[in-house]
C-alpha cells in the first residue's frame, strides 16, 4: 500500500512539473485591451529574423509604429500563457506523462455530405458549438493531441451571408478530423480594390503572431467542402485543395489552377515568399502564386477529383482587374522582392470573436 502511494504521489508531481513547463513555453503572446482588442498598429513582415521551430516568428520578427494616440501593444511575450491549451494538454497526459496522439486517420470522418446553403440563427450555433472552442473560436481536439496545427485564412470584405454559413460549416467539419486548427477572417477596409492576395499574406503574418502554425489553408469564403476526407492537414508538397467545384461540373478548369482553397507549409510559404501584393481587384493572384511555386522547384499536389469536391455558395462575379497580365509577366523574378518581404498594411482592430478571429485592416497601392 505504501509503495503504491509513493508511485501515486510521484505521477502527480510528473504531472505537475510537466504543465508548469507548458504553462511557461506556450501562450497567444500577444496583449489584449479590456474588450479582447488589439489597438491600431502599422505592421511589416520580417523574413530574415531569427525564428522558432517550423520557421515561425518571434519577438523580433515585428517591427511597427503607431499613432501618438494609441497605446503600443507589446507582441509575442515570453511570459504569456494559455490557460485553455494548458489545461487541454494536461487532460490529455496518460499515465506516462506523454500526450497521447490523435489518430492519423481520424475514426470521425463520415465521408461526403450534403452542403447546406440556409443557415441556422448564429446565437444557436454558437451556443452549441462555444464550449468547444477557445478563445477566437480555436480549437484542440479535447482527447487527443493533433498532429497538424492549422491556422485557416480568409480574404473578406462585405460578404455576411456567406461568412455564417462557412463558419457554421466549417466547425463541425474540421472538428471531425481531429485537427488543431483557427479561423482568421482578414477584412479589407476602405473602398480601394479588393487585394485577397496581400490579405492572405496579412493573415499567415497575424496566424504566426497567435501561436505556432505548421501550415496554411487559404479559402474563399464562398467555397465549402463537401467530403471531410479531404482534409486540411499539413501537405508535404503546396496542396490545391478546390479541385471539383460545382459549377465547373466538378472539373478541373486548368493544369496549373491554384486558386480557391490551397494549403502550403509554414515553410513552403515563406520560401515563395508569400503572394504576391501587386493583384488589386479580381484575378491573377493565384495564378502568380503557381508560378512562384514552380520557380522554386516545388509541386502542386491535389486529392481525387471524387473527394477533394466544393459548393460554391452564389455571389456577383467581380469586375476582371484589366493589368493583371502585365503584373504576371516576371512574376516568378519578381517572388524575392514582392510578397510578405514588403508586406505593409495598418491593423485596425484585431477581435477574439466567440468562432473565429477577426481582423479589419487598411491596405493600399505602395
Amino acid at each position: 500500500m505504501f509503495c503504491g502511494f509513493i508511485r501515486t504521489h510521484c505521477y502527480k508531481v510528473a504531472i505537475a512539473a510537466l504543465a508548469a513547463l507548458v504553462f511557461l513555453e506556450y501562450g497567444f503572446g500577444v496583449f489584449y485591451d479590456e474588450r479582447g482588442r488589439i489597438n491600431e498598429a502599422y505592421f511589416t513582415f520580417n523574413l530574415t529574423a531569427p525564428r522558432l521551430w517550423g520557421g515561425l516568428q518571434n519577438s523580433s520578427d515585428v517591427s511597427y509604429s503607431a499613432t501618438s494616440n494609441m497605446t503600443l501593444i507589446a507582441l509575442q511575450s515570453s511570459n504569456s500563457s494559455d490557460p485553455y491549451q494548458l489545461d487541454l494538454l494536461v487532460d490529455s497526459l496518460n499515465f506516462t506523462g506523454k500526450p497521447l496522439m490523435c489518430p492519423l486517420v481520424s475514426p470521425l470522418l463520415v465521408g461526403r455530405t450534403n452542403v447546406s446553403k440556409i443557415a441556422m440563427p448564429m446565437e444557436a450555433f454558437q451556443e452549441k458549438y462555444s464550449p468547444l472552442l477557445g478563445p477566437g473560436g480555436r480549437y484542440r481536439p479535447p482527447d487527443c493531441h493533433a498532429h497538424y496545427k492549422v491556422a485557416i485564412i480568409i480574404p473578406y470584405r462585405k460578404r455576411e451571408e456567406h461568412l455564417q454559413l462557412f463558419i457554421q460549416h466549417m466547425h463541425p467539419f474540421l472538428q471531425r478530423q481531429q485537427i488543431d486548427y483557427g479561423i482568421f477572417v482578414v477584412e479589407q477596409s476602405g473602398d480601394t480594390p479588393f487585394n485577397r492576395a496581400m490579405l492572405m499574406n496579412i493573415g499567415a503574418a497575424e496566424a504566426l503572431r497567435q501561436d505556432e502554425f505548421q501550415c496554411f489553408v487559404f479559402h474563399d469564403v464562398d467555397l465549402l467542402p463537401e467530403d471531410d476526407r479531404n482534409t486540411y492537414s499539413c501537405p508535404e508538397q503546396p496542396r490545391h485543395m478546390s479541385v471539383a467545384i460545382d459549377v465547373f461540373k466538378y472539373r478541373l478548369p486548368y493544369e496549373g489552377l491554384f486558386g480557391g482553397v490551397s494549403a502550403m507549409t509554414t515553410e513552403h510559404f515563406i520560401k515563395v515568399n508569400g503572394f504576391s501584393n501587386l493583384f488589386w481587384g479580381w484575378g491573377g493572384e493565384d495564378d502568380d502564386m503557381s508560378s512562384r511555386i514552380k520557380y522554386h522547384k516545388l509541386i502542386i499536389s491535389r486529392y481525387p477529383p471524387s473527394t477533394a469536391r466544393y459548393t460554391m455558395l452564389s455571389h456577383k462575379k467581380a469586375r476582371p482587374n484589366p493589368n493583371r497580365y502585365r503584373v504576371m509577366r516576371n512574376g516568378a523574378r519578381r517572388s524575392k522582392v514582392d510578397g510578405l518581404s514588403n508586406l505593409k498594411y495598418k491593423r485596425i482592430e484585431l477581435e477574439m470573436k466567440p468562432l473565429y478571429i477577426h481582423i479589419l485592416v487598411s491596405i493600399k497601392p505602395s
